[in-house]
């Protein structure tokens, strides 16, 4: 059997030489770290190589994802199915090793990191799912849901905003399975940190209510393990072990130093590496005693087993519950789902309120809520304002921690995100949570990732344009619709009505693989009248509300509340022998997921296109061309009541009209 050390230097002879192949990454921080990978990965950490989805696994985080060789060496050599091929083949087109971990490419990889600081959120989330499920679903003698989530950080996470949000927070709630290392090696890209962070970390972290096990010697596998086991002991704090390590260990001239941080130590010193180490190894051959000493498959085929035996057992005890645990684990919606949703569109419809967007959407959460137990909402501060809870919602609290459906984040808009992925990540749950959309801003990076990771949070914003009025230019957005459409694979919708609104939440609560901004208004919106074919049609994302005949003078499209609008202007086109198409476009991003067909059904023919919303303008002239005319927004908004604002603006029907005169 290999010793510690042998099993260390094998994952920092991997990262070294994979960075080196690749002419580009970051050593240091896997040579730094290789006797925590050692203690974690092979001895502490409950997790199986043959099954890497097995739920009742410890999840694993590296927040500091530039050190992703780390995890691909550990990953390789515990026996998850990543070839040494697919090491060689870092940083490569197509690889499973990309140059930060990616989620849904190698096996064994729990979310996507890079952007510092969102990893440990991403934990926070997880630690915080791991804790509602335990005491949903747990029974006496059954504890089908019970283990830990295991992070590690750098200085440059912890310097990031986010991770004071997150880990307050995870400190709040006492999330005693969640279990952090720092990695503390004093050194970022711009060399020894002193100049610029000197804080305290522990005396940080014990502020914020965490166990906190101060400088242990990183390169010591017992103690890595003891600070673990002391942590384990731990149950009503998250706890922070703070590693003393030396970044590119190993390395004669570059250990401890700012250049082998993120840059390939060169080939010369590569040699120099395997000499120190005592490394007689070619490149990338890695001793079988190594993969011997690290092999983790039989452990944790036998942990698995152990649980499948128990979850048998809980099925027949709890039959029910069972269910409902492996439905939600598989992101399934109830069997009767699309008659919950037509139901829902129908009461909407024959309601036919007058009401703001924001308390439509709090009736469709209200009564999708009725049918969905995994619904799990929040906001970050802002309940009163976003409507996000419902009626029969039960808030965490200080005496209540984890028997809950719904969470105040306080004001933490960009950990309140990355915390939301974290959630749907570890699964369970079906994740919204609100706050104005100006203040997407601040969570802009966290909704990204969302979309890059093809994981389905819902994101509400209320307050959705000038019409908020009184508070003024810095809490009106107008450009921030636009920016996330122009996210990838991020589905918005801004409803015009009780009726899209409904729909808009079918059609993010129906979507595994993409997150949805949902957009609405603080102002009172009017309910329109549609036949039966147009409701089915607000699904596709857009739709003609008038019809205007064969080729008319003018197809307005409008948004939110800008489609009543709309109307009054096409009323106003009308009675002047005009023919006018209307269309209500609630979602670009699902209308051109249309088929061309439809596109054109909807957008042809008019020999004039106008585009109506209260927002930016230059995302408009796909659909309205060059000479299409656009009602928008390019300045910032003013300070004074919606109405006057929406006039001063010029969205009303007589400055319209004088416009296409």
């Amino acid at each position: 059997m290999a010793d510690n050390k042998l099993l260390a230097n094998a994952i920092r002879m991997l990262a070294a030489e994979g960075v080196e192949k690749a002419k580009s990454g970051h050593p240091g921080a896997p040579m730094g770290m290789a006797e925590l990978g050692v203690a974690l990965w092979r001895e502490e950490m409950r997790h199986n190589p043959i099954n890497p989805t097995w739920f009742n696994r410890d999840r694993f985080v590296l927040s500091n994802g530039h050190a992703s060789m780390f995890q691909y060496a550990l990953l390789h050599l515990t026996g998850y199915n990543l070839s040494i091929e697919e090491l060689k083949n870092f940083r490569q087109l197509h690889a499973k090793t990309p140059g930060h971990p990616e989620y849904g490419y190698a096996p064994g990889i729990e979310t996507t990191t890079g952007p510092l600081g969102q990893g440990i959120a991403n934990a926070v989330g997880m630690a915080l799912a791991e804790k509602l499920l335990a005491e949903e679903f747990n029974r006496d003698g059954y504890d089908i849901v019970d283990h830990h989530t295991y992070a590690i950080v750098g200085d440059g996470c912890l310097m990031e905003g986010i991770s004071h949000e997150v880990c307050s927070l995870a400190g709040t709630l006492g999330l005693g399975k969640l279990i952090v290392f720092y990695d503390d090696n004093n050194i970022s890209i711009d060399g020894e940190v002193h100049d610029w962070y000197s804080e305290n970390v522990a005396k940080r972290f014990d502020a914020y209510n965490w166990h906190v096990v101060e400088a242990i010697d990183g390169h010591d596998v017992d103690a890595i393990r003891n600070a673990i086991h002391q942590a384990k002991s731990i149950h009503n704090r998250p706890s922070l072990i703070i590693c003393k390590t030396t970044i590119g260990k190993g390395s004669p001239n570059k250990a401890g130093k700012e250049e082998s941080h993120g840059a390939p130590l060169g080939a010369s010193e590569i040699e120099l590496v395997k000499k120190e180490l005592g490394w007689t190894y070619a490149s990338f051959e890695i001793p079988p005693e190594v993969y011997a000493g690290f092999d983790c498959k039989s452990k944790g085929m036998n942990a698995e087993n152990s649980w499948n035996q128990l979850f048998t057992e809980y099925q027949s005890r709890h039959p029910q519950l069972a269910a409902e645990f492996v439905r939600r684990m598989e992101h399934k919606l109830p069997d009767d789902w699309s008659s919950i949703v037509k139901v829902a569109v129908k009461a909407a419809n024959d309601k036919q309120e007058t009401i703001a967007s924001r308390k439509a959407s709090q009736n469709a959460i209200e009564f999708y809520a009725e049918h969905l137990p995994e619904f799990f909402g929040g906001s970050a501060d802002l309940t009163g304002s976003n409507l996000t809870r419902w009626s029969k919602a039960t808030t965490l609290t200080e005496a209540n921690r984890y028997s809950g459906n719904y969470i105040s984040y306080g004001v933490r808009e960009f950990g309140m995100a990355a915390i939301m992925n974290g959630i749907f990540l570890h699964g369970g749950y079906r994740v919204f949570g609100g706050t104005f959309l100006m203040f997407s801003e601040y969570a802009r990076n966290a909704l990204r990732m969302a979309s890059l990771m093809k994981i389905a949070p819902i994101f509400v914003f209320t307050h959705d344009s000038i019409g908020l009025g009184e508070d003024g230019p810095t809490h009106q957005p107008v450009e921030q619709i636009a920016t996330l459409r122009m996210i990838p694979n991020m589905i918005v919708w801004r409803p015009c009505d009780t009726v899209e609104t409904m729909v808009a939440w079918a059609d993010a609560i129906g979507r595994n693989k993409s997150p949805s901004s949902l957009i609405f208004s603080r102002q009172n919106l009017k309910f329109i009248e549609r036949s039966q074919a147009q409701i089915d049609n607000i699904a596709r994302g857009g739709y003609i509300l008038v019809d205007g005949g064969k080729n008319p003078d003018y197809a307005i499209i409008a948004t939110g509340s800008e489609v009543e609008l709309a109307l009054n202007v096409a009323t106003k086109l009308t009675s002047d022998g005009l023919k006018v198409r209307v269309i209500s476009m609630p979602s670009t991003s699902v209308f051109d997921l249309q088929d061309e067909s439809y596109r054109d059904e909807v957008l042809g023919g008019a020999k004039k296109m106008i585009a109506i919303e209260a927002g930016v303008s230059d995302s408009w002239y796909k659909y309205v061309g060059k000479d299409g005319v656009i009602i928008g927004i390019d300045t910032f908004g003013e300070s004074a009541p919606a109405a006057k604002l929406f006039d001063h603006f010029g969205f009303s029907v007589d400055k319209i009209i004088a416009r296409l005169k």
